[in-house]
């Protein structure tokens, strides 16, 4: 695989509002080879723009065995075994959110980002010199 590619996945989800309900989304996660470190993952609220978060591959793949995550991103395994799902907690400056997520969807998303950037071999896909440049000459 060469390191300008990319998959994405669309997924139904559930925003757990404050009264314990829930309100169906549609959200899109991406990943691309040249940052192998991170997924993207947009929600797609009514007409606006998309309203986009970004997180680690390895948070989102931990998450489906375990709690996981210390900051603006926590997810969790949740459910049994016949309706797995995953919470996924967004916290900005701006207010909280929690997502019920299934499973099986975001299970297979990850496999197939593993099969094209595998676990440990992330760096070699990052031009580090590019990266460098921009770090030094974008401000």
């Amino acid at each position: 695989m060469n390191s300008s590619t990319t998959i994405s996945a669309e997924l139904g989800l559930r925003l757990v509002v404050p009264d314990r309900t829930t309100v169906p989304l549609l959200a899109t996660l991406e990943f691309a080879a040249d940052d192998p470190y991170a997924i993207r993952m947009a929600f797609h609220v009514g007409n606006d723009e998309p309203v986009e978060w970004i997180f680690a591959r390895e948070l989102l793949t931990v998450g489906i065995e375990r709690k996981v995550g210390d900051g603006d991103v926590q997810v969790w395994p949740a459910g049994q075994d016949s309706d797995r799902t995953l919470h996924i907690a967004l916290s900005s400056p701006f207010g909280n959110a929690l997502f019920e997520v299934p499973l099986i969807p975001v299970a297979d998303f990850l496999h197939k980002t593993y099969d094209i950037v595998a676990a440990g071999r992330e760096s070699e896909f990052v031009d580090m010199d590019a990266e460098l440049e921009h770090l030094l000459w974008s401000s």
